[in-house]
């Protein structure tokens, strides 16, 4: 069996058994540098990806192949590429991008087909001058959605 078949068989094998994780973005070289960005549906620890790293190199002869490998985690700033990373920033606010608008809102709720933001708004108002605060709830299918990412808050002390 070729080494890449055995790499992407191995790595099948784990995600069986750990149905909790999911793969983000996966490249094998030609030259078997292997990358493989993993999440799950909670945190995913550095013993996680340990483990997976471990998994492919036993999977692996090393007399037979010369092979590296490199397993992590999403950074903090990375875009949300899967549905399932969503569930668990539920709170947290999210900068969304569609065709037609951007938004930056708490993500309040996912389910299979879409999320909800929420979020407020200083606007013109309508008569006489000055501005009000206008709050918004809104609904945004997967479909719709070209780019989400976590936007990090820090705390000032």
């Amino acid at each position: 069996m070729q080494a890449k078949a055995i790499i992407e068989q191995t790595i099948s094998k784990i995600l069986e058994e750990r149905s909790d994780l999911f793969v983000i973005n996966q490249h094998i070289s030609d030259a078997l540098d292997i990358n493989l960005t993993i999440d799950g549906e909670d945190l995913v620890n550095i013993s996680d990806c340990i483990e997976i790293s471990r998994k492919i190199e036993s999977a692996l002869d090393r007399d037979l192949y010369d092979f590296s490998i490199k397993v992590q985690s999403p950074g903090a700033d990375e875009p949300l590429v899967d549905k399932r990373q969503y569930k668990k920033h539920i709170g947290r606010k999210v900068k969304l991008k569609t065709d037609s608008q951007y938004v930056e809102g708490r993500l309040v709720e996912v389910d299979d087909d879409q999320i909800r933001l929420t979020w407020k708004s200083r606007e013109k108002k309508p008569k006489g001058k000055g501005k009000m605060t206008v709050k918004y709830d809104k609904t945004f299918a997967f479909t719709e959605i070209k780019e989400a990412s976590i936007k990090l808050m820090f705390n000032k002390n």
